[in-house]
């Protein structure tokens, strides 16, 4: 009887395209495609992150590459069991390159490859040093010279950035920046994390009190060091901070707290950065061969202008200088905005006796903590996914696999089951004046984080407080201006203020790029972060992956580096693999690099 289980049907497609790329036969490989196909590349095929939509895409990818990259070795995973459901066969594979290794996932309709995910996993000759090749540690035997463990790492603190130079600079220290750092030096690259608060995890610390993760202990782990298994579900920022604070230590990072960046130039002749920081009150120039800006996804605060904000007498902070409730018991709060950080502000500020009051100006998507944990991530990121055999390596596979081209088709549903399951809690919202809603394609949070990373809040309680009015709630209705002591809506509302909190978001991360380098360069990169879907906030053309992220950028040598936690630690991996290969001299022929459509 003829086999024709799920992994025989990947042993055969996975056969088949290796015969073609080994004969260099671009057309034969490009045939075994289907005509609505998607090839996400991490690295391993285009030195870039790229996802190739069509087979003529496919076919130019190929046409490129193929020469250069020298792949083979296509085998199934079998440890991860081929399967089959609605017409569609899946399955793993290991594969390499003439210079990498690499793990992929691939979906077969009607025995042609729909979608198809290749990651680079490791650098030949270059892997970590774990497993057989862990280090020793202790030196055995005898040498009156010998130096300890501890006074090698002192010498090296003392050092970098001093007698020897990084290769590559990190500016940011937040989980971001860390989490990068400990990949590069796994890999032997030498690195300064520049920081300019005092302690790593501070960024967490000097965050309002009532702060936590909103995404579950599954979803947040870094490289190398997951959580332990009794770590809460949802982590409290100063938690957050410490565990950060350990990370850097254990993994032996060179951090340099205190520290803030002046400037940042590239000699184009000698492909090096001069990067000027004060080092607790003392000027060091470093140079470094490659700049990484892991200022934090959102980039600058964005504090609107409005007029009347010089005579107001009360205080006026953005959301990320809030030092939370404690000192405004009895006073008249106005909180602009009404995402994650303006519900979280307001609950603490209710909690501790102050008068709050919330101002919307546009919709906002709302979905219940329970409800996103067991519908939307509870397959991948929950414990029930890890009594299941996932892992969270896996799971971010498995994230990574769907094309962003099409990913709001499988989140769309996922959507509507949350919108049915708390319809009550929906229409209790709408009833208070709240605007809901779901995306502009009913797609949900992660499409809005992936598209434009604000417009969302994932309520762990503040709702109830709108409500119920214990939050008041103005919405639809902009501000008009700031008097001594109100904020004055453009319908007339005087909304009386002792305090006013702009929870109004960032701006692109290339906003720091023109404070560091120069606007010139910041706008040669353009803006960071959308897809270019073309919806709310995303302007298009399409971009198919998020824009500068991860990847080379237009200006030689500058990365940028930032997300959620998930984010920080599965594309970290992709980052510093691209710095290592340029360390170690391996040609890295970019396929598929964009030009900027929008500056901020």
């Amino acid at each position: 009887m003829l086999d024709i289980s799920p992994g025989t049907k990947i042993d055969t497609a996975l056969a088949k395209l290796e015969g073609a790329l080994a004969k260099g036969d671009v057309d034969a490989a490009t045939n075994l495609f289907q005509a609505d196909c998607y090839w996400r590349d991490l690295v391993t095929f285009t030195w870039n992150l790229k996802t190739l939509e069509g087979r003529e895409q496919v076919r130019d990818m190929l046409s490129s590459q193929l020469a250069a990259t020298k792949p083979s070795n296509f085998v199934q995973d079998t440890r991860e069991a081929a399967s089959e459901a609605g017409g569609v066969t899946e399955g793993w594979f290991e594969f390499e390159t003439g210079v990498a290794r690499g793990y992929g996932h691939i979906r077969l309709k009607d025995g042609l490859i729909w979608t198809l995910l290749t990651t680079m996993t490791e650098l030949k000759g270059h892997e970590e040093p774990k497993g057989f090749r862990r280090p020793m540690g202790a030196e055995h035997g005898h040498d009156r010279n010998r130096t300890t463990w501890k006074e090698k790492r002192e010498s090296e603190a003392a050092e970098l950035g001093y007698t020897s130079q990084p290769y590559v600079v990190i500016i940011g220290g937040g989980q971001g920046g860390i989490a990068l750092g400990a990949r590069l030096r796994q890999l032997g690259v030498p690195t300064i994390i520049i920081e300019k608060n005092e302690r790593p995890g501070d960024s967490w610390r000097k965050r309002y009190k009532s702060l936590c993760l909103h995404d579950p202990v599954w979803y947040d782990h870094l490289p190398y060091i997951p959580f332990p298994e009794n770590w809460p579900v949802f982590t409290p920022k100063d938690k957050v901070g410490d565990w950060l604070e350990m990370y850097t230590k254990v993994m032996e990072l060179n951090y340099w707290g205190s520290t803030t960046c002046k400037s940042a130039q590239y000699d184009e002749k000698t492909g090096e950065w001069t990067v000027v920081v004060d080092r607790d009150g003392r000027e060091v120039v470093l140079k470094p061969k490659q700049l990484v800006l892991a200022t934090g996804m959102s980039g600058k605060a964005n504090v609107p202008k409005f007029p009347g904000q010089d005579i107001f007498k009360g205080e006026q902070q953005h959301s990320s200088q809030h030092p939370g409730p404690d000192a405004y018991a009895g006073k008249k709060v106005v909180v602009i905005g009404s995402n994650n950080s303006a519900h979280d502000i307001c609950a603490a500020l209710w909690e501790a006796g102050a008068d709050v009051t919330m101002l919307q100006r546009s919709s906002t998507h709302i979905v219940k903590s329970d409800s996103l944990m067991e519908i939307g991530l509870g397959d991948l990121y929950s414990e029930r996914a890890v009594q299941g055999g996932m892992t969270t390596r896996k799971a971010d596979l498995i994230f990574a696999s769907l094309p962003y081209r099409i990913m709001h088709e499988f989140q769309i549903p996922i959507y509507n089951r949350i919108r049915e399951r708390d319809a009550e809690f929906y229409q209790a919202l709408e009833k208070a004046g709240f605007m809901l809603d779901f995306g502009d394609d009913d797609s949900g949070l992660f499409m809005k984080y992936l598209r434009r990373g604000s417009g969302y809040y994932i309520d762990v309680g503040a709702c109830d407080l709108v409500i119920d009015g214990s939050i008041k709630l103005k919405s639809g209705v902009d501000v008009s201006h700031l008097t001594e002591n109100a904020v004055v809506l453009k319908d007339g509302t005087e909304l009386p203020a002792d305090l006013v909190v702009y929870a109004t978001g960032y701006g692109s991360m290339n906003g720091w790029a023109a404070d560091l380098i120069s606007r010139d360069v910041a706008d040669k990169v353009g803006k960071c972060w959308g897809l270019g879907s073309n919806t709310t906030k995303d302007p298009g053309p399409w971009e198919g992956e998020q824009r500068n992220m991860w990847k080379p950028t237009q200006q030689e040598a500058l990365w940028f580096h930032g997300g959620n936690l998930h984010q920080s630690r599965h594309y970290s991996q992709y980052l510093s693999l691209q710095l290592k290969a340029r360390q170690v001299g391996i040609k890295t022929p970019i396929y598929g690099m964009t030009k900027p459509h929008h500056l901020a």
